[in-house]
């Protein structure tokens, strides 16, 4: 359980907060930062909201008013030791916060983690932190609740990103009927959740389409077709004028493949190395695959990191899971 009078006791005796989340940002982690200053904004604190991250091309009608600043590019790491409180959304891994990484090491005051995803590092935080909530974004919704501040239309929208995105627009084993009240309070608020459906799914780039076609052409399945995966390199993006945020949800795609039970998916960073992402629809644990590669998430859904050429990459994760699933 969360201690929620104790993070409603931080925020009330504080004044100025600083917000962030994980890198290869997903509408989740966004959603939540931008509710979460609005809810914060509404108690009349002050919220700056700073990433190691530019917003993807098709995210960007998430922040219109473009509230989420980029580290070392919108401001310095300086800038932020003024602040009182960090608020770390949606992750609790030193490996997907980059360059924050090492302002959160250095930050003077308190630090809090709200965050949904099984297993944590040792963030120098205090935590609030439910492994069974479907989203961050239901948290933050239960953190507005708890401080009493009034759901407002543009909340209602960023909580509902949140959600719907992270099950897969309601659609995977995490979503309940609790998903779906929140779900239906949202829309009550306002929420557009046709016209948003259409901004996700249905405004897709011919780069994000071609990209798609390759990447489904060298898809391969082994044990029985038990296990499917794939792979996309930087070449690719750059062949097809690809943004690397076009690669999203295509592990989900290779699900679909009847008969499949565990996917796997290499994408090449343009730092370098391959984010791995790991997805499950039997009792095959993705988190504790994802651990053995520096990170974590769900059982059904994990992500980790590799840093080797393509082929040693592919040989140890597929060597992994098939020990795994046999």
């Amino acid at each position: 359980m969360i201690d929620w009078p104790r993070f409603v006791e931080i925020v009330q005796s504080h004044q100025r907060f600083l917000v962030t989340s994980h890198v290869r940002p997903d509408c989740d982690a966004m959603g939540s930062e931008l509710a979460m200053a609005d809810i914060l904004e509404g108690l009349g604190k002050e919220v700056l909201v700073v990433n190691d991250f530019a917003v993807p091309p098709n995210y960007r009608f998430v922040d219109p008013g473009k509230r989420l600043k980029q580290l070392g590019v919108d401001v310095s790491a300086d800038e932020l030791n003024a602040y009182e409180v960090l608020v770390i959304l949606d992750t609790s891994a030193w490996a997907q916060l980059g360059a924050m990484g090492d302002v959160i090491r250095a930050f003077p005051g308190r630090k809090l983690v709200i965050d949904h995803h099984v297993g944590n590092d040792d963030l120098g935080a205090e935590f609030f932190k439910d492994t069974k909530a479907e989203a961050t974004g239901r948290l933050v919704i239960e953190a507005a609740d708890q401080l009493g501040v009034e759901i407002t239309a543009r909340i209602a929208q960023n909580v509902f990103i949140a959600v719907a995105t992270d099950t897969g627009w309601f659609r995977f084993p995490s979503t309940t009927g609790q998903t779906l009240r929140l779900a239906g309070r949202l829309v009550d608020l306002g929420v557009p959740f046709d016209t948003l459906y259409q901004q996700l799914y249905e405004n897709d780039t011919l780069a994000r389409l071609k990209l798609i076609g390759r990447t489904m052409g060298r898809t391969k399945t082994e044990l029985d077709g038990r296990l499917i995966h794939t792979y996309i390199e930087r070449a690719d993006f750059d062949a097809l004028a690809a943004h690397p945020a076009d690669s999203e949800d295509m592990i989900n795609m290779t699900l679909s493949v009847g008969g499949t039970e565990v996917a796997v998916i290499l994408v090449e960073q343009k730092t370098g190395g391959f984010k791995i992402s790991f997805r499950s629809r039997c009792e095959f644990d993705c988190s504790r695959i994802a651990r053995l590669f520096g990170g974590g998430g769900h059982k059904k859904a994990a992500g980790g990191f590799i840093d080797e050429p393509l082929q040693t990459a592919q040989a140890k994760v597929l060597d992994a899971v098939r020990k795994a699933m046999t």
